[in-house]
């Protein structure tokens, strides 16, 4: 499968760093992502989080996903953009007073709910404004996603989600709550899975957990069972599209629905990740003995994840294209030593002035960059 084709005399005149959307293929995935999930009849909302670019929002919605949100800025940039208000879902553990009331004002379809307090601040809030809240009970379902320690939330030791020793007392609580609507159950056990065990282990939890709820006579018209489903970071082009038709599959297969029961999901990365890239420049090339640096323009300040979780992402020198046969650790400008985007990165003679593209960067790139050391804002570039 061929993924992204970069042009150097395209981007030689644009000032670098600067973040490239292959619109092509995001519009690819979303026809890949929607025909695989259509099969099952299955509902998509978009995690926000993953990458909240204008261009990029307006293509998954076009393409007909809803909206999973994590802030209230977010619920807001959803709805401003033209998200349907009944496809959008409200997570986070620590939803502030003024987030919920504006998600109550836009009549959302569902806040995931993190805890017994929470629930009763929701509850308090839609009663003062004679409104009723559609609530999920986010689960702590207690199964390994085997992912970095900081992106896995579906163990007990995470601060995510209710423990099943909560349950009676949320459902004794939550039955004098005249201002909530308990619609459903939301599991989120952790980001880039690639190995599709977890998910079925996910499923016989789900299985299980639906049947209790069952049996204390709530048969909930929802199941969402989340995102994390992983991307090919070293091979971008070998896998520019996950075969989402595997994915789905793996809950079709397991997961025990009632009938009517509807299946959500929140799909992020898989979505955008490979879509888009970080370009930048080299500006200087020190040679040593032991280790050469190439000194990028760009820096952790525009893709932080190689810093905050140690991840993977190809380097590719765009301006140089013969045999790689040099080592560098890749670099860049920031005043921290953990700003590095890879040690002995093989890749050819290069030199001050030479395109780097670091692949893979369309998910948790832009949306979590910084103006730390007083950086300038990066800008976006798309394909023509």
């Amino acid at each position: 499968m061929m993924g992204t084709v970069f042009d150097v005399s395209r981007f030689a005149a644009e000032k670098t760093p600067f973040y490239y959307y292959d619109l092509a293929l995001l519009g690819k995935t979303l026809e890949a992502l929607n025909k695989a999930r259509q099969k099952y009849g299955y509902h998509v909302h978009y995690a926000f989080k993953a990458n909240a670019n204008d261009r990029i929002l307006e293509m998954i919605r076009a393409a007909g996903l809803g909206a999973d949100c994590v802030s209230g800025n977010e619920v807001k940039k959803a709805i401003q953009l033209g998200f349907d208000p009944k496809q959008v879902v409200f997570a986070g553990v620590g939803k502030s007073d003024e987030e919920i009331i504006a998600a109550l004002e836009f009549g959302i379809f569902c806040f995931n709910c993190e805890s017994l307090p929470e629930i009763e601040v929701i509850n308090e809030l839609a009663a003062a404004r004679g409104l009723v809240a559609s609530i999920a009970l986010r689960i702590n379902p207690n199964v390994d996603a085997h992912t970095h320690k900081y992106i896995t939330t579906g163990l007990e030791e995470n601060k995510f989600g209710i423990n099943p020793y909560e349950f009676e007392e949320v459902l004794t609580r939550v039955k004098d709550l005249e201002h909530i609507r308990l619609n459903g159950l939301h599991f989120h056990i952790g980001s880039q899975i690639t190995d599709l065990t977890p998910f079925k282990n996910l499923c016989l939890r789900v299985n299980e957990i639906n049947h209790w709820f069952l049996q204390k006579g709530y048969d909930l018209p929802v199941i969402n069972v989340g995102g994390g489903v992983g991307i090919n970071y070293r091979e971008p082009d070998k896998e520019a599209i996950i075969d989402f038709e595997a994915y789905f599959k793996v809950f079709h297969d397991f997961i025990q629905l009632r009938p009517g029961q509807q299946l959500h999901f929140e799909l992020g990365r898989a979505v955008v990740a490979q879509c888009g890239s970080l370009v930048s420049r080299v500006l200087y090339v020190k040679n040593g003995i032991n280790t050469n640096f190439a000194i990028l323009d760009a820096g952790m300040t525009e893709l932080i994840r190689p810093a905050l979780y140690q991840a993977f992402h190809k380097i590719e020198n765009i301006s140089n294209t013969a045999f790689a046969d040099m080592k560098y650790d890749v670099v860049g400008p920031i005043c921290e030593s953990s700003d590095c985007f890879g040690k002995a990165v093989n890749l050819p003679l290069t030199k001050r002035g030479d395109l780097m593209v670091i692949r893979s960067a369309g998910a948790y790139g832009e949306v979590m960059s910084s103006r730390y050391n007083l950086r300038d804002e990066t800008r976006a570039v798309y394909s023509v």
